[in-house]
């Protein structure tokens, strides 16, 4: 499997408890864990296959326990591994929501002044996501929490958005 044909869920935090579990901070956008069988973890930088055995969740947080993991040494050695999904897995979003990877390159459109560039990436800090935009060479950052997004249309690939007088100049 091939990280671009995946999509990050969660990352592996620590070892918990003497059978091999671990647990996992969700990320934004995580689907429910149990509605598959089976989760790549990047180990030195390879998707490998884990297969779920038990999962208990808790707000952001996730206790799993992955078939062959059975001792605090194996959980242990999972420290900091990401854990990914395949795309093609992933449940459908309700409308006017999206995933990450799914609107780079989305030209974004301010209803004022007219095209302002193509989304470089989203980042997520803490609850906040921000769209960063390529404005000719510079990098604008628009929060996707507040009222600033308008529309998006997955079709025509566009994003349009309201920006306050003043919010490019800063």
């Amino acid at each position: 499997m091939n990280v671009d044909a995946c999509f990050k869920i969660a990352y592996v935090m620590k070892s918990h408890g003497l059978k091999g579990e671990v647990t996992l901070a969700l990320l934004p956008l995580c689907p429910d864990l149990e509605t598959m069988d089976a989760y790549f973890l990047e180990i030195g930088g390879q998707l490998v296959p884990h297969f779920l055995q038990a999962v208990s969740v808790k707000g952001t947080k996730a206790y799993v326990k992955f078939e062959g993991v059975d001792t605090p040494e194996a959980a242990a050695a999972l420290k900091g591994a990401s854990v990914y999904m395949p795309k093609k897995s992933r449940p459908s979003l309700p409308k006017g929501e999206f995933y990450n990877d799914e609107v780079i390159g989305f030209e974004v459109v301010d209803t004022n002044q007219g095209t302002l560039g193509k989304v470089s990436e989203i980042q997520e800090t803490g609850i906040s996501r921000h769209l960063v935009v390529d404005r000719e060479g510079k990098e604008v950052m628009i929060p996707l929490n507040g009222p600033f997004l308008k529309s998006l249309n997955k079709s025509k690939k566009r994003i349009t958005v309201e920006l306050p007088d003043g919010f490019l100049d800063l």
